[in-house]
């Protein structure tokens, strides 16, 4: 690998890019996907925040949601358990 491979892996400060969980076109973000819902929900039972899950604007509302949407159908916790 040469030195230009690595800095195009690099954002700049030196650490790897991170890529969205939510990259691939194939993933629908739907609420009755508890299984996916379940990694963009903390032990606590919280949301995750976009700048840790590393998704969109766009999808955190999507997944928000969805989220809130499988709490009231019972799919997914309010909280820890």
């Amino acid at each position: 690998m040469s030195n230009r491979d690595r800095e195009e892996e690099r954002n700049g400060r030196g650490r790897p890019k991170r890529i969205s969980p939510l990259a691939d076109p194939t993933v629908v973000i739907d609420y009755k996907n508890p299984a996916l819902l379940k990694y963009f929900v903390s032990d606590r039972g919280k949301i995750v925040p976009s700048r840790v899950s590393n998704v969109n604007s766009r999808q955190q509302r999507q997944l928000t949601r969805a989220i809130k949407r499988a709490r009231i159908l019972a799919l997914l916790a309010y909280s820890a358990e």
